[in-house]
């Protein structure tokens, strides 16, 4: 039978191209009367030399022109796709007739319908069969309570305080407890404010050690400690760590206090200032001894 449907692929379709070697591969498999056969996209793919994809558009130009029918009901071997011809197995089917009617000598009608009853026992020889419709999962549920149609499982109880006894319904978790450290960076160690950073123990034992404390004078050292808070007020919120660093920094570069500014007595016209001096050296020693009092900007 696939000779006579092969020959009304040559004859009769009005495929071209690649879609015509895929109704030719498929006619090639057709086993009786009814233009039925299976086949996988790979088999085809292999078969016309061709790709998947251009395989899939050829059958489904070929399932709009009417000339192959795709058959879900039934599965082939290895679970193909089973594919008919109709208007193939139509010809096949009036040829049939028509040879019969010859036999016995008798006319037939044209208009008579053809009977394209898909026999589906007589498939199973070829390896067709129906699908098989995969069973309910419910089997092993049990069945619902008379008068209902909720299942037997009980209910879980709603949310209704803590659920885990010996345990405090609240608990450092809670928003509304005040929170250590206000602020933290990407690190996860807390930031602050230059105000609000206290000199450690280790920065005040750095300052004695290095002769700063010495240097300075226990006033000295309060004084580089508020101008550098002062000059600090405006930064952003650091690491403890850093800020230590930036006062350390900060007080190595503090200057010695001087004695009291010779600037008065070194002003031209005092009685008191130096003698001997000309007016422009008195003016040089003035000037000198205002660039080495402190102004507070270091």
């Amino acid at each position: 039978m696939s000779s006579e449907a092969r020959d009304w692929v040559w004859d009769h379709s009005t495929s071209r191209g690649t879609a015509r070697l895929v109704l030719l591969s498929i006619a090639d498999r057709v086993a009786d009367a009814q233009c039925i056969a299976w086949a996988s996209l790979a088999s085809l793919a292999e078969r016309t030399r061709a790709s998947r994809s251009t395989v899939r558009e050829a059958l489904d130009r070929l399932l709009a022109a009417g000339e192959l029918e795709q058959l879900d009901d039934l599965t082939g071997p290895q679970r193909s796709t089973v594919y008919r011809l109709p208007l193939a197995a139509r010809a096949v089917a009036d040829a049939a007739r028509q040879r019969e009617a010859d036999d016995t000598a008798s006319p037939t009608d044209a208009s008579a319908e053809v009977d394209l009853t898909l026999r589906v026992s007589a498939l199973r020889q070829y390896g067709i069969r129906p699908r098989q419709v995969p069973e309910s999962t419910d089997k092993g549920r049990k069945p619902a309570g008379p008068g209902t149609d909720t299942s037997r499982r009980k209910p879980a109880p709603r949310r209704s305080g803590n659920r885990h006894p010996g345990v405090p319904e609240t608990g450092h978790q809670n928003r509304r407890e005040p929170k250590v450290n206000r602020r933290y960076s990407r690190g996860g160690a807390a930031v602050t404010s230059a105000g609000e950073w206290q000199v450690d123990r280790a920065t005040h034992a750095w300052a004695r050690q290095q002769g700063h404390i010495d240097r300075l004078g226990e006033e000295g050292l309060a004084a580089s400690d508020a101008k550098w808070r002062a000059h600090r007020a405006a930064c952003k919120p650091r690491t403890a760590a850093a800020w230590a660093a930036d006062w350390r920094s900060w007080v190595a570069r503090e200057r010695t206090p001087t004695r009291p500014s010779t600037y008065a007595q070194a002003l031209p016209g005092n009685g008191s200032g130096p003698a001997g001096m000309t007016r422009a050296e008195a003016h040089t020693a003035a000037l000198l001894a205002a660039l080495e009092e402190p102004t507070g900007t270091e």
